[in-house]
């Protein structure tokens, strides 16, 4: 087929069905805009809702920590309901403190007058709730696909089409193209887009694990010298109790030597070495899912957008997990976006002009770079050595955790709330 061929002409194609991708599809399936989704795995929009066996579950090891704003955005395309019939976890409560010291920070969801501070969810969960409302839209899925060239489109061509091939040979022309491709986006690359990147140096280890401690709905976070390790609360589901309440998803960022020494631990070694880094604050780690282990880097595109493109989610900024912010500020990228799309649709403006996507990236690059620069900072300042930084440090902790303007100020800010 050549790409002059009406079936291969779209408004938006979107490169990437992920969360991110799959979130503005969604946004977008009412607009009457013809829509496209393409993504090398395939997507099964198709799939029903599924059942698990409540007994022992298997987490997956990938969770996301979902702001109220997110879960909003979430609940406005139509996914949440799908979320919430599956599984979930509530937390209320976060206790943050310094493992080389005795400075710690509590951050309570009733100090702001909220009921929680959002939900630890498995990513495949959100998945397949945004999968299955891709389904019931008319929009084309195009996958597992491979997009092997670009080209951007001629301003002086009234038609201002982005043109693209996929491995197959098809041929795709859109009015705007929205990279969803994640961290190692080939839409970015191939467009020309320009980047900040550097390494931090860690590799992240994520599993699950079974505690003889309930966890209260609260997610801990030990920082030392060399990482951070984060226990995220997980439920089997909505009937099991408070007390009952005992699985963890766990994020465990260390150098590369201690991350590879960690998963060549059999289960029981590594279960030891895991409580003693946590500081038994959970008991006895009773039981440790598969391992998997993946390196941490940061990067950040100097510009979203260009004539006829626009960067989402990870495509357009990598940040580091310990803070849980990443797919928050990729949902919120995919809400943005749809929504100047749909503005500039309401005013019979040009919805894929470059001064529509400038203003989507003015709305969020900022609040992505400051977001980036703060987990930057925690990051440096707690892999400080000298005992004078270690005294600020603590000092600094205990401060803030007494100052409670600025730490429900900043409680806020994380929960998406301005």
């Amino acid at each position: 087929m050549h790409a002059s061929s009406a079936e291969n002409e779209f408004d938006v194609v979107i490169v990437g069905g992920g969360m991110v991708g799959a979130s503005l599809a969604c946004a977008l399936a009412d607009s009457g805009l013809r829509l496209a989704v393409l993504d090398s795995q395939p997507i099964a929009a198709s799939a029903g809702s599924s059942t698990r066996p409540a007994e022992e579950p298997a987490f997956d090891p990938r969770v996301s920590a979902i702001t109220p704003v997110s879960q909003q955005f979430l609940h406005e395309i139509g996914a949440w309901d799908a979320i919430a019939s599956q599984r979930l976890s509530p937390y209320t409560d976060m206790h943050v403190w310094d493992g080389d010291g005795t400075g710690s920070i509590h951050f309570a969801a009733a100090d702001v007058h909220a009921e929680l501070l959002g939900h630890i969810i498995e990513n495949s969960v959100i998945l397949a709730a945004l999968q299955q409302r891709l389904g019931g839209n008319n929009i084309t899925l195009l996958a597992p696909v491979t997009l092997t060239s670009l080209t951007p489109p001629d301003s002086a061509s009234p038609e201002a089409l982005v043109r693209i091939e996929l491995a197959d040979g098809r041929c795709l022309s859109t009015r705007l193209l929205v990279a969803a491709d994640g961290a190692n986006s080939t839409v970015r690359e191939l467009a020309g887009f320009q980047t900040r990147e550097w390494d931090y140096q860690h590799h992240a280890i994520v599993t699950t694990v079974r505690t003889a401690l309930p966890h209260r709905q609260t997610a801990i976070q030990r920082f030392m010298d060399a990482g951070v390790l984060a226990f995220l609360p997980l439920r089997t589901n909505p009937e099991e109790g408070i007390e009952e309440q005992r699985h963890c998803s766990i994020v465990w960022s260390v150098l590369p030597e201690v991350a590879q020494g960690l998963m060549a631990l059999d289960d029981t070694a590594f279960a030891r070495e895991l409580q003693a880094a946590i500081e038994n604050r959970l008991g006895t780690i009773e039981s440790v899912d598969k391992r998997s282990s993946f390196p941490l880097r940061q990067r950040h595109a100097h510009s979203y957008v260009q004539q006829g493109i626009a960067l989402i989610g990870d495509a357009a900024h990598t940040i580091h997990p310990l803070a849980g912010q990443g797919v928050n500020l990729g949902l919120q990228d995919a809400s943005v976006l749809a929504a100047e799309i749909l503005q500039a649709l309401n005013r019979g403006r040009d919805f894929a002009d470059l001064r529509t996507l400038r203003r989507y990236q003015r709305r969020r690059i900022g609040h992505n770079l400051g977001m980036m620069w703060m987990m930057e900072g925690f990051k440096r300042l707690f892999a400080e050595q000298p005992l004078a930084v270690r005294w600020l440090r603590n000092a600094g902790m205990a401060g803030l955790d007494k100052t409670v303007l600025l730490k429900n100020q900043i409680m806020r800010s994380a929960m998406g709330i301005e």
